[in-house]
């Protein structure tokens, strides 16, 4: 009777720790939300339904892009610190919710290295300096040289206080000795279309937002704010080629879950991305948004985040931004 009772303990035990692993083997055993830190339309919105459709074919469940915009990602970022490290709820991190909002806002409620678990890199995403066609400015170079002429009286948008758009301008300006009045919007989208009314002169936008109305001249294309140019963009140079040496700033976006998660569950959805990103097909439709491909997503992904929360923390000090 004792040794029955014995051996039904630990089977019953073995079972128990068994559990938790064959919940990893069956993952996910249950509908994945992906939340996108933008409205319908933007960067993480539009690379989320590309990776969701992917995904849920090759997991078997379905993976479903839950638009969290608001507070420049604090928003989406809290609701997935808060969820269970099971990876059923992930979020696109990005510079600004990875990198400028902590440097921003120390009483934050998250840490990007502690309470997430990184799991891979995905797309960088540099932005187009534009401007409405009525400025007096037809190159980056005459734009410069009204804005010295008629300092603070010039007035850029951005996405919002805090976002990627306005680090760009601000670091921008210092480096060219220039003083711009700014102006804060909802979002992208909503800074685009001040531009076009002439409520603003000049904005750093994502280039599927603009690389239309630039191509009809509805917009002004600047420069790109990497070295390189874009091939969705061939025409338009970069801030680099046109003296401003060296400047390269651009949004990584990256797939990340809440702390704690299972690496058997992030390595299968590393496995997974890489194998996405690798489709000819879809590496086609990333370079029609603009959006570069990082190939050494997972191995350098945690080292890139600590390199990109250390320079936008210096440059908020240094900017005295807030």
């Amino acid at each position: 009777m004792s040794m029955r009772l014995g051996l039904a303990l630990v089977v019953t035990a073995a079972m128990h720790c068994a559990s938790p692993a064959r919940a990893q083997d069956e993952y996910p055993t249950h509908p994945v939300r992906l939340v996108a830190p933008s409205g319908p339309g933007g960067n993480p919105d539009v690379l989320g339904r590309l990776l969701a459709e992917k995904f849920t074919a090759m997991f078997g469940k379905p993976f479903i892009v839950e638009n969290a915009p608001g507070a420049g990602g604090i928003v989406a970022a809290n609701m997935v610190v808060k969820a269970p490290p099971d990876g059923h709820v992930l979020i696109f991190g990005d510079s600004g919710n990875m990198a400028i909002n902590p440097a921003l806002n120390p009483g934050l409620g998250y840490d990007p290295l502690r309470d997430f678990a990184p799991v891979t890199a995905l797309v960088s995403l540099p932005t187009i300096l534009v401007a409405n066609p009525s400025l007096r400015a037809a190159t980056l170079g005459e734009f410069m040289a009204l804005a010295k002429k008629e300092p603070g009286k010039l007035s850029f948008g951005s996405a919002g206080a805090g976002s990627i758009h306005h680090l760009t301008m601000a670091i921008f300006a210092e480096r060219a000795g220039i003083e711009l009045l700014h102006v804060p919007y909802r979002g992208g989208s909503a800074m685009v279309n001040g531009l076009l009314t002439g409520e603003i002169q000049v904005g750093w936008s994502g280039i599927p937002n603009v690389m239309n109305l630039i191509a009809d001249g509805k917009l002004r294309g600047y420069c790109l704010s990497v070295l390189q140019r874009s091939p969705s963009t061939p025409s338009i140079p970069t801030c680099h080629e046109l003296g401003q040496k060296g400047f390269d700033i651009a949004t990584v976006m990256g797939l990340q879950a809440p702390g704690g998660t299972s690496p058997k569950i992030v390595a299968r959805l590393q496995a997974a991305a890489a194998a996405v990103m690798r489709e000819p097909a879809m590496a086609a439709r990333m370079q029609q948004l603009g959006m570069v491909l990082e190939e050494n997503g997972t191995a350098n992904y945690v080292e890139f985040m600590k390199y990109d929360m250390e320079r936008y923390a210096q440059a908020v000090k240094r900017l005295n931004l807030q």
